[in-house]
């Protein structure tokens, strides 16, 4: 009896997870196909009566959010390959190099983490200006891949701990050098949690609001989130356009998560038991 009720309770919360989950995608997917009439009806329809397109059409008339899409993309796949990168030249090296005070770096890399980007926004800030990077790619790249290492290395470090240290001696006394070893060896049976850390630190630079409406406000180098507040007027709130636009922007989260899952699981796993 006990245990059929602990499977209750599990199935309950679970359920309760995904609702929360896929509730406010589903009922934002349903809201960008509504017209102005129909969201100010009360009650408030679930199905949009008319399916019209005219708020995706909107989403590429009112802004030009082509150039956000590209800004996007490429800053959060720039600042992931150079966080994926440092991370794992970092994760070796605490895995593999016998430092003094790992406990310390290990506890000192969390910390690091802890902090949130609030705190941090007004000495950023007066660090880009001085470097003269505000308003370009570079003051939001740079900043993301900073913030996407702390996980990212504590990722692939439980990941190439839990890789035989005999795989790559035996590299090296076939003439491979230790960073040959590495990139050869190692990352490619990590590949698990290097794509877990990479999709990470993708996410985190995708979603990003604060940093990039602060850094990045002119039109050339802003990204979706803060180009999505802008569609918002002094007295009006276009539900439906805005609704569109986050549309849009889930797509390529969703596409990856779908074409990466089994690895995302499988890294996550182990990365939790490896650790």
């Amino acid at each position: 009896m006990p245990n059929k009720s602990n499977k209750f309770f599990v199935a309950f919360a679970l359920i309760l997870l995904v609702v929360n989950g896929v509730y406010p995608m589903v009922w934002v997917f349903l809201t960008s196909f509504k017209n102005d009439i129909e969201l100010q009806t009360t009650p408030i329809g679930y199905l949009p009566q008319s399916w019209a397109l005219t708020n995706y059409q909107q989403v590429f008339v009112q802004q030009p959010f082509l150039q956000y899409f590209f800004n996007s993309v490429f800053v959060s796949t720039v600042s992931t390959f150079f966080c994926v990168i440092i991370a794992a030249l970092a994760g070796y090296a605490i895995a593999r190099v016998n430092l003094p005070n790992r406990r310390l770096i290990q506890t000192l890399i969390v910390a690091a983490s802890i902090f949130p980007v609030v705190s941090l926004i007004v000495p950023l800030y007066q660090m880009m200006r001085s470097f003269g990077w505000l308003g370009t790619y570079l003051s939001l790249i740079v900043p993301y891949t900073a913030f996407s290492l702390p996980i990212s290395i504590l990722t692939l470090t439980a990941f190439f701990q839990g890789i035989p240290k005999d795989l790559e001696d035996a590299a090296m006394v076939d003439g491979c050098s230790r960073f040959g070893a590495l990139w050869r060896i190692i990352v490619p049976l990590a590949a698990p949690g290097v794509a877990t850390a990479s999709i990470l630190a993708f996410v985190n630079s995708w979603n990003e609001f604060l940093l990039a409406v602060t850094f990045a406000s002119n039109q050339a180098t802003r990204t979706i989130p803060p180009a999505i507040a802008l569609y918002q007027g002094e007295f009006s709130f276009p539900w439906g356009i805005i609704s569109a636009a986050i549309t849009i922007a889930i797509i390529p989260i969703i596409t990856i998560i779908l074409i990466f899952q089994q690895k995302i699981i499988s890294g996550l796993t182990a990365g939790s038991v490896k650790g």
